[in-house]
């Protein structure tokens, strides 16, 4: 551009100094100085436009930058999370284990009054819970329990909670913890309105409907320091997941009532002493034909599908 500036000067000075040209070499030097000058706009133009794309080139690595910086925050943070939930489940998982191996030691501590009254407990609903005598554990059959691809209790479920809760806050069985386990089959969760209802996956379905029967019970004046729950998905079948059979018991819901007893207050008015500390079910899920496995708007069975 400097030499360009530098012809246009010349140009202007041979024009100025030269006392008289011919016509024509006037017109051809006012011809060339112009073109000059639109190259010299147009240069000065890329140049600006070039800074203009520099500056647009840097903010754009910056804000790169900082987005690196804000998702390896992001990632830090949810592999944290994730540790977390894993150490949980690694617990629960200890927990479930310790307790489902003590066979027999546990109904052993169960006194024979117990032991009866959940026996006939169960016989009076048998389409809806199995009791273990000897793991002391009492069983709710999640195709009964909650609708399928829900974890909102059934109202019938609820009145048969209702008298479990009963028994569980007699003197015989007040002092015992009790550990709410959730179950599933194998079969994938893939209904979206399963998902969009919260339950991801097997994973937080099971945990859900532990947590559905947990509230239950609370509602019902059983005292939360005696409750833990915990969700297993499908690792933990008691049957084989190939069968319609199978499946259907390895839906389930598992209360086991621990030979161990709680410390302190064991009435209904401790523990979840707010809201917020209370156990929530999650949000209503949708009606029957909300089956995990089927298309929405169908209704009928379908291998390990019906939840």
């Amino acid at each position: 551009m400097a030499r360009v500036h530098q012809w246009i000067g010349i140009l202007a000075i041979s024009l100025a100094t030269v006392g008289c040209v011919t016509q024509e070499k006037y017109a051809a030097l006012k011809l060339e100085r112009d073109q000059l000058a639109g190259r010299l706009s147009d240069a000065e133009g890329k140049v600006d436009a070039a800074t203009r794309d520099a500056q647009a080139y840097r903010d754009q690595l910056a804000a790169v930058g900082n987005g690196g910086n804000a998702s390896a925050a992001m990632i830090s943070s949810q592999a944290q999370q994730l540790s977390d939930m894993q150490k949980q489940l690694d617990a629960a998982n200890t927990r479930y284990a310790e307790a489902m191996g003590k066979v027999g030691q546990i109904g052993t501590q169960l006194s024979p009054a117990l032991t009866n009254e959940l026996s006939a407990f169960a016989q009076a609903n048998p389409d809806l819970v199995e009791f273990d005598s000897a793991k002391g554990l009492v069983k709710f059959k999640s195709d009964v329990t909650f609708a399928p691809g829900s974890a909102v209790v059934t109202d019938k479920a609820r009145d048969v909670i209702g008298r479990f809760s009963e028994i569980l806050n007699t003197p015989a069985a007040n002092g015992y913890e009790l550990m709410v386990a959730g179950h599933t089959d194998n079969a994938k969760v893939a209904n979206p309105a399963t998902i969009s209802a919260g339950h991801k996956d097997n994973w937080y379905l099971s945990a859900h409907r532990a947590i559905a029967v947990a509230a239950e019970l609370f509602n019902h004046r059983v005292s939360s320091n005696r409750l833990s729950v915990a969700g297993f998905a499908d690792q933990r079948p008691v049957a084989s997941n190939s069968s319609d059979s199978g499946r259907a018991q390895n839906r389930r819901v598992e209360v086991l009532i621990l030979p161990t007893t709680v410390r302190g207050t064991t009435g209904a008015t401790s523990g979840f002493s707010t809201s917020s500390e209370r156990p929530t079910p999650p949000k209503k899920a949708a009606p029957m034909n909300m089956n995990k496995d089927m298309p929405a708007g169908e209704t009928h069975t379908m291998p390990g599908a019906n939840k």
